[in-house]
Order: C-alpha cells, then sequence, then structure tokens
C-alpha cells in the first residue's frame, strides 16, 4: 500500500463530484452515511468488492469518530468522487482530552479496507482520510 500524502481536504477536480454529509454524532445515524458511501461508490462503476470495502470503512472511520466525539458534536463526512477513486474526510469535534488510537484493531481494519488512510487533528477537529480506488465492474 503506497502511503503517499493525502490532502486535508477533498479538493475538486475536473469531472469530479463532492457530496457532504451532516448529521449529529450518533451511532444511529451512522447507516445513514454507510449507505451514501456504497451509493456513490456503485454510481462510480466500482466493483462489488470495493463497494462492500468503502462501506465497511467509512462505517469503521465513523464508528470510532462518534465514539470519540465531545457532546452536541455533528459527524460531517466529505466524499469527492474522481472517476475511480472516492476520497472521504470524517470529522467530529472530539471530547476533551480523546485519543485516536491508531494501534488498535479497528484502526489496522480501516488501514486494510483503504488503499490509503491518514488522520489528523487541527482546530480542535478530529479528522480521518481516506481514499478507495475502485475497479469497473465486471
Amino acid at each position: 500500500m503506497s502511503q503517499e500524502e493525502i490532502p486535508s481536504e477533498p479538493a475538486a477536480a475536473a469531472g469530479s463530484s463532492t457530496v457532504e454529509v451532516r448529521t449529529a454524532a450518533s451511532p444511529a445515524l451512522i447507516p445513514t452515511v454507510r449507505a451514501v458511501a456504497s451509493d456513490l461508490a456503485a454510481r462510480a462503476d466500482f466493483d462489488l468488492d470495493a463497494i462492500s470495502d468503502l462501506r465497511m470503512a467509512v462505517d469503521e472511520a465513523c464508528a470510532t469518530l462518534v465514539g470519540l466525539a465531545g457532546d452536541g458534536s455533528d459527524l460531517r463526512c466529505t466524499f469527492d468522487v474522481q472517476g475511480d477513486r472516492i476520497a472521504v474526510a470524517a470529522e467530529v469535534r472530539p471530547a476533551p482530552g480523546s485519543d485516536l488510537p491508531t494501534d488498535s484493531f479497528g484502526w489496522r481494519v480501516l488501514q486494510t479496507l483503504a488503499d490509503k488512510v491518514d488522520v489528523d487533528r487541527t482546530d480542535g477537529t478530529l479528522r480521518i482520510r481516506l481514499h478507495k480506488l475502485g475497479g469497473p465492474a465486471l
């Protein structure tokens, strides 16, 4: 897996489309975000395995962030579809003192499902960025 730098925000490129979903940081709303990821991947003609991987990666990223979210925080997910690649940036305002463990089983699962994954904490926001490449459906 290549570890090239992931931009801090998905950048709109020619021929790309960007979708943003913002919800309360609640576990009950994660399936909605997961469904958006699946739909975007299917419309981008990802194969079934890539659609499933993206759906599970988005689920894992959102569940991790929701678990760290502070009271009243929103979960914001931005999907940037660029041909055969989808870049996702998921973020919350974490509770004071919370930290994302990058040595956990969930983090390893996320790294396995996404082609690239990164995390950063800036301006009081905790953000997971991931990229998924999808081949055309056969």
